[in-house]
């Protein structure tokens, strides 16, 4: 049995699979609040399902980007468990989980998250002579950008703005197929499931969340020393 989590945004979910086909899946919006709810959630999870923790067999983890807490949450519990189980660790990019229910049609996927700062994280996926592959590394840049490089029939999908979604259609017409598909922890469960068959799987310590940009903080100001 293995254990898919993806805390990566406001949208939580996770799912219980054997052998990447799921067995129960719970999503949530979180908000903020991943912290407090994961593990209680995931002991519901369990228990709707009649499973324990030494039950399970494998750890699949959306890696990141999204927001700083809610991917940290996210990786730091599975790194948690499969260290605390001796069990398999996979991580697996969010962006990746967003593009990987389009597989099926053959054409580009361009999953879209908001970066703030007018900014956009995206990557690129396409399914090519029946094998799923990454094309784009997952990047920061503009919605003009990124649609420069869209030259044929391409499907943008996540949960972006308003705002976003009327940019890219007025910038590529017919060209931009917009969906706005909620991302579940089953298609990161059988992600994951593709990596653990070939045995390819993450070192639990070494494993890191992905941001693609850096926290923000605020810089304590320099106070002068009275004497």
């Amino acid at each position: 049995m293995e254990l898919a989590l993806d805390s990566s945004t406001d949208t939580a979910s996770m799912a219980l699979s054997r052998h990447g086909e799921v067995q129960a899946e719970l999503s949530w919006l979180s908000e903020q609040n991943h912290t407090v709810e994961m593990m209680p959630n995931l002991l519901h999870l369990l228990a709707q399902a009649g499973i324990q923790f030494n039950d399970l067999e494998a750890i699949v983890v959306a890696k990141g980007p999204g927001t700083f807490n809610g991917v940290r949450v996210g990786v730091a519990t599975a790194k948690a468990l499969a260290f605390a189980l001796a069990i398999p660790l996979v991580g697996i990019s969010t962006l990746e989980v967003e593009a990987f229910p389009y597989a099926a049609t053959g054409k580009p996927v361009c999953p879209v998250q908001n970066a703030g700062r007018t900014e956009i994280a995206t990557a690129r996926y396409q399914l090519q002579n029946g094998v799923w592959q990454r094309s784009v590394i997952e990047h920061i840049t503009t919605v003009e950008d990124l649609c420069a490089t869209i030259t044929g029939e391409t499907i943008l999908c996540g949960r972006f703005s308003a705002d976003i979604a009327q940019r890219i259609t007025g910038l590529l017409g017919d060209r931009a197929i917009v969906s706005h598909g909620l991302r579940r922890a089953g298609f990161l469960a059988e992600l994951g499931w593709r990596r653990l068959e070939a045995n390819d799987t993450d070192d639990p310590i070494a494993l890191q969340p992905v941001y693609l940009r850096p926290p923000s903080v605020t810089t304590p100001r320099n106070r002068e020393v009275k004497r």
